[in-house]
């Protein structure tokens, strides 16, 4: 096969690829507004001994998301600075509440054992 010949084909190869429409996905529905109120404000500390040490941490552009699993539900916690301390500002739970994003029951079954 001559090159001009090879080249030709190779271009049609690449037009015929960028010619599919580009595939979308729709973002998730937005959890329910509201936050439990016992938690948001709630230091590392507080979060810990209610909580135990979470499964996950990740640390990203001055906030962390703490992670908790349950045989049933996962929990998530977004701590932000705030006066040079890290308090929780946001919390989500897989499922999610049908009042809000956190799922109360969730929460509790994920609390340690009060000693």
């Amino acid at each position: 096969m001559s090159r001009p010949v090879l080249a030709a084909c190779l271009c049609a190869m690449l037009s015929a690829c960028t010619t599919r429409p580009p595939q979308t996905v729709p973002l998730p529905p937005s959890p329910p507004s509201g936050e439990p109120s016992s938690l948001i404000g709630a230091s590392v500390t507080d979060l810990r001994g209610r909580f135990g040490t979470p499964a996950f941490v990740r640390k990203e552009n001055g906030a962390e998301m703490w992670r908790y699993d349950g045989a049933g539900c996962h929990a998530f916690f977004f701590l932000y600075s705030q006066d040079g301390a890290e308090i929780v500002r946001h919390v989500e739970t897989i499922p999610r509440g049908s009042a809000s994003a956190a799922d109360t029951r969730c929460l509790s079954a994920l609390r340690r054992p009060i000693s």
